[in-house]
C-alpha cells in the first residue's frame, strides 16, 4: 500500500509513523501491527523498503508462533513511503534512524517543520541524550525519548527519557500511545545511555573483553552468565540480537559524553564491525545464524 491510501485518521485514534526501516523500526513497527494499529513506514527507498516488508512479515510469522498474533485483533495496515512529508498526519512519529546524532537531529528538524503542532517526535535511541536532539527543531517540548528492546512485540516494558524541555502534553500522547501498543513505559531522566545502555552497554564491551583475552569462550562466558547470574540470553547473544555495529555506535556515545573508558569499543568489538559480523542481522556474529 502506498502513502495515498495511507487509512484516514479515526477520531481519538493512533496513526503512527515509523522512520527508519532497520531493526528497530521494522520491530516497532510489527508491535504496532501485531496490536491492530495502521502504520507508516518511511525510509529512502524502495529496495530498503522492500527489504523492511519482507522483515515484517517474517516477524509478524514469529508474533504468530509466540502467541502474540492471535486473530483476536485484526492486524493493522501497513503503508510504506520514501518521502518523508508523508508522515505530516501521523499522531505520533517514531524515529528509529541510525544511532548517529547528525541522522537523527536531521530527521527530526525536518519533521518538526511537517508534523502539526503538539505531535510528538519520538526519538528511538539506545544513547543519545534527548535534550541535544530537541535543540534542533522548532518545537523543543515536542521531542522525547523511547528505548524499545528488541524484538518490542515480545518485551512489554519500554524505557522512556523525558528530556528536560519535553512538555506535559507530549509525555500524555505518548504514554497514550504506548497504551494503545500494550507496553508498559518507565519514564527516567535524561543522560547518556539513559538506565539500560548505561549498565548493559559497558558490561557487554566487558564481556567481549573477556573473549579477547582468551579467559573464556564466548559460550562459557553466555552460560556463565545465563546461570549463575540469571541473564536471560547472556551478553553476547544480546550483543547478535541488538547489532553490533548498533552497540559500537552507543558505546562510542558514552564513551565521548561520559569520559569513561570502559565504554571505549574493545578491538574484537570493532573487528566485528568491520569484518560485517553484526549479529543476527547479518548471519554471524558471536554465533552463527542460519
Amino acid at each position: 500500500m502506498n502513502a495515498a491510501t495511507w487509512p484516514a485518521t479515526v477520531p481519538g485514534a493512533h496513526r503512527l509513523a515509523v522512520v527508519g526501516g532497520g531493526v528497530m523500526g521494522v520491530g516497532i513497527t510489527t508491535l504496532a501491527l501485531v496490536r491492530g494499529l495502521p502504520v507508516l513506514l518511511v525510509d529512502v527507498g524502495e529496495q530498503v523498503l522492500d527489504r523492511a516488508r519482507a522483515r515484517i512479515d517474517g516477524e509478524l510469522r514469529m508474533a504468530q508462533l509466540m502467541g502474540r498474533l492471535t486473530g483476536e485483533v485484526p492486524t493493522g495496515t501497513l503503508t510504506t513511503t520514501s518521502t518523508l512529508a508523508d508522515a505530516a498526519g501521523a499522531s505520533a512519529v517514531i524515529e528509529a534512524t541510525t544511532e548517529d546524532i547528525a541522522i537523527k537531529a536531521s530527521v527530526l528538524a525536518e519533521l518538526s517543520a511537517l508534523v502539526r503542532p503538539g505531535t510528538p517526535l519520538v526519538s528511538n535511541t539506545s544513547s543519545i541524550p534527548i535534550d541535544e536532539l530537541a535543540g534542533f527543531v522548532e518545537r523543543p517540548e515536542e521531542v522525547v525519548g523511547t528505548h524499545f528492546m528488541n524484538p518490542p512485540y515480545l518485551i512489554r516494558t519500554v524505557e522512556v527519557i523525558r528530556g528536560v524541555r519535553t512538555g506535559e502534553a507530549v509525555m500524555a500522547s505518548l504514554g497514550s500511545a504506548l497504551a494503545a501498543l500494550g507496553q508498559e513505559p518507565i519514564v527516567v531522566r535524561d543522560a547518556p545511555g539513559f538506565v539500560t545502555s548505561r549498565v548493559l552497554h559497558p558490561m557487554i564491551n566487558d564481556a567481549a573483553r573477556i573473549v579477547q583475552a582468551g579467559t573464556a569462550s564466548v559460550e562459557a562466558v553466555d552460560s556463565l552468565m545465563e546461570n549463575c547470574l540469571g541473564h536471560r540470553t547472556g551478553p553476547l547473544r544480546t550483543a547478535d540480537l541488538i547489532g553490533i555495529d548498533n552497540l559500537v555506535d552507543s558505546l562510542q556515545v558514552l564513551v565521548e559524553r561520559t569520559g569513561d573508558e570502559g565504554c571505549r569499543p574493545c578491538d574484537l568489538l570493532l573487528e566485528k564491525v568491520r569484518l560485517g559480523h553484526h549479529g543476527r542481522k547479518s548471519g554471524r556474529g558471536f554465533y552463527e545464524y542460519g
